[in-house]
């Protein structure tokens, strides 16, 4: 029984280590725009992609996030992004669309959240939620959809920032919710990509009749 057990965990190990060296194809010079690099996970990814050679585009909540992530690299260029502000989102999507061209959005990462307003609900009122709700979940969405057209032109990806707390709620307040949100967008918009390229394969495959 040992000896099974220990294989399973072998084998277990072999196949995460064959998974994690698998390397994706060529994307240098390829665009990406990563949300919430003002600090933490945002901020890392940013530099890792431009040392892989991406060109990547950045957006922050603050202008000293933006000047202090200018400091890492002079090739990352950025924006300033409250993504609950709709004006704010249209600006930044423009931006993005001057940058590209006609190139598209190879990846586009919603990073931005927040997870204040953890409370026991009874603390709260619903403005509490509405707040976290604006950042984690209805900014993900119309940033995602502002730019979706973009990311179908380069055949790209889009990579919404989750937590386990999407699949489990250990407390109070909207951040369980979001993250929820989150979840079931991103498998919604996983399924619309899968529609799209099968209609797009189905009219590039049907006969033309003189």
């Amino acid at each position: 029984m040992v000896l099974y057990l220990m294989a399973f965990v072998g084998l277990f190990y072999l196949v995460c280590w064959y998974w994690e060296r698998q390397v994706m194809s060529p994307f240098h010079d390829n665009y990406v725009f990563i949300m919430g690099c003002d600090w933490g996970l945002g901020n890392l990814l940013a530099s890792q992609q431009d040392m892989r050679g991406m060109r990547v585009m950045t957006a922050c909540l603050t202008e000293e996030g933006a000047e202090q992530l200018r400091k890492q690299t002079a090739q990352l260029e950025t924006v300033i992004l409250d993504v609950t502000q709709t004006e704010s989102i249209a600006a930044a999507a423009q931006w993005v669309k001057e940058c590209v061209g006609d190139r598209g959005l190879w990846g586009l990462v919603n990073n931005a959240g927040t997870s204040l307003h953890i409370a026991p609900n009874e603390w709260l009122n619903k403005q509490d939620f509405m707040n976290m709700l604006s950042v984690n979940l209805l900014g993900v969405i119309e940033v995602t959809l502002s730019l979706l057209s973009l990311v179908q032109k380069a055949q790209g990806r889009v990579v919404n920032v989750s937590s386990v707390m999407g699949w489990l709620s250990f407390y109070d307040g909207g951040y369980c919710i979001s993250k929820y949100g989150v979840e079931s967008f991103s498998y919604i918009l996983r399924w619309s990509f899968v529609r799209s390229h099968h209609s797009m394969c189905c009219a590039e495959q049907r006969p033309e009749f003189s």
